[in-house]
């Protein structure tokens, strides 16, 4: 455990997570000086009244000033400001990296592209059903150090490329990057490789690597060790086994479980499921309560939830697919009976879409397109896209022209910042217009 006594802090950046280390470093007798580039961040009614606070821009002089800066995820550390501090010999970590000293129990670390809030939540549910008093969070629902309050035999925690970036005392127990797909390029300008390297960072030290064998990106940068045990569709130590028409889920040459016990559907969440049961087998989660996890877990909100069925046109929430290899993820095995109406549009964060056009042929598609983005997304295929201004428009466009059989699927491929306040409000939004459209 670290000493902070006589330390002069910074914290940058309020909400629920810059409250969880002003209240971190004042358990400890330390009271930080918070900033926040918002004027009038989240959070600002609840901090204790001995915080100073500077609000509406970065305050250089106190950042030169400090022994120790706590940087939120959303602010990049190439930040001028914050590369001068760097430079003068000013530590910078992020609220991770604080619990990390701390934390006494095993910690599950989870990254990727897509689909780590899916498999962090499922972790969490296979170490409740074995019993174990488990804490979940980090990028997810509850911040990482709020998890200290509480006694915890486990940790699971969601890490953001961001997150990790700030964050060098982890030493999981098992760790994963799920996937590397475009995502963030407007903060990673060297691309790709750049942001694949901040998710590296999660096997530093890591005990157990769970690493995606059809994904080469997810590897150890010296390629697969003797910590590694891989998953994957068809090859890896847990992967899917097909046999008359049933899928299974199989480790290691055993099936374990058919994936009609499951509630979860469509490949991409067959392939979550081996990644959290490699996690679990990894931390000595007992095989038979992590099977039955899996047969309860009904999946999270906005992640390919269905919200509306009538008339056998099901309507599809996948709004969390903020980025290309999200959308993909959904595409990918896709089994449609009638006509795909597909819903694309909003912040692309200067990704590439081209990777989508592979799962837009054939004549029983149809794209609707709107936001920033949107015309850029109807070039994938001009001949069935529909440019809309808003998703609404499009929304009651599909209604008027949908079939028995049909589908329609909001997977944007964008963030929804440029007409929303979150993925959350689209997906709201959404599922609100399919049961009044619909």
């Amino acid at each position: 455990m670290a000493d902070y006594q006589g330390k002069k802090v910074v914290i940058i950046g309020l909400g629920l997570t810059g409250l969880s280390c002003v209240n971190f470093f004042l358990a400890r007798g330390v009271t930080p000086r918070v900033m926040d580039t918002r004027v009038a961040p989240p959070g600002l009614d609840k901090l204790p009244p001995e915080v100073d606070r500077w609000l509406g821009d970065l305050n250089d002089e106190w950042l030169l000033g400090s022994d120790l800066i706590v940087a939120s995820p959303g602010i990049a550390l190439a930040n001028p400001a914050l590369r001068a501090a760097a430079d003068a010999g000013v530590e910078i970590v992020g609220d991770v990296e604080l619990f990390c000293r701390e934390a006494q129990a095993p910690i599950v670390a989870i990254t990727g592209s897509n689909g780590k809030s899916t498999v962090t939540t499922l972790v969490g549910e296979m170490a409740k059903a074995a019993g174990i008093n488990v804490g979940v969070g980090g990028n997810i629902g509850v911040p990482a150090l709020m998890l200290l309050e509480q006694h915890c035999e486990l940790y699971v925690l969601e890490l953001s490329s961001f997150q990790l970036e700030t964050t060098s005392s982890l030493h999981a127990a098992a760790a994963t990057i799920l996937n590397v797909t475009e995502d963030h390029m407007d903060r990673y300008p060297l691309g790709l490789q750049q942001y694949r390297a901040a998710k590296l960072r999660i096997y530093e030290n890591a005990r157990v690597c769970v690493v995606n064998a059809d994904d080469a990106l997810t590897m150890p940068v010296r390629g697969a060790d003797e910590r590694c045990v891989s998953f994957g569709v068809d090859v890896g130590d847990y992967h899917l086994n097909r046999q008359q028409g049933d899928i299974w889920l199989r480790v290691k040459g055993e099936k374990v479980l058919n994936v009609k016990e499951m509630v979860l559907g469509g490949q991409h969440n067959y392939t979550n499921a081996l990644a959290a049961l490699a996690l679990a087998d990894a931390v000595g989660l007992p095989r038979a309560s992590s099977l039955k996890a899996l047969t309860t877990f009904t999946g999270l909100a906005h992640r390919f939830q269905l919200v509306h069925e009538r008339n056998g046109v099901r309507w599809i929430n996948d709004s969390k697919a903020t980025n290309v290899g999200s959308t993909e993820a959904a595409l990918n095995g896709l089994q449609v009976e009638g006509t795909l109406h597909l819903l694309l549009g909003g912040d692309g964060k200067s990704a590439d879409f081209s990777p989508l056009g592979r799962y837009l042929q054939g004549d029983k598609v149809r794209l609707y397109c709107f936001g920033r983005d949107g015309a850029q997304l109807a070039e994938l295929r001009p001949d069935v896209a529909t440019r809309t201004g808003t998703m609404d428009e499009a929304m009651k466009l599909i209604a008027a022209r949908v079939a028995p059989g049909d589908m329609v699927l909001l997977s944007p491929a964008c963030a929804s910042l440029d007409q929303f306040k979150n993925f959350e409000q689209r997906g709201d939004c959404f599922a609100r217009l399919a049961k009044e459209l619909g």
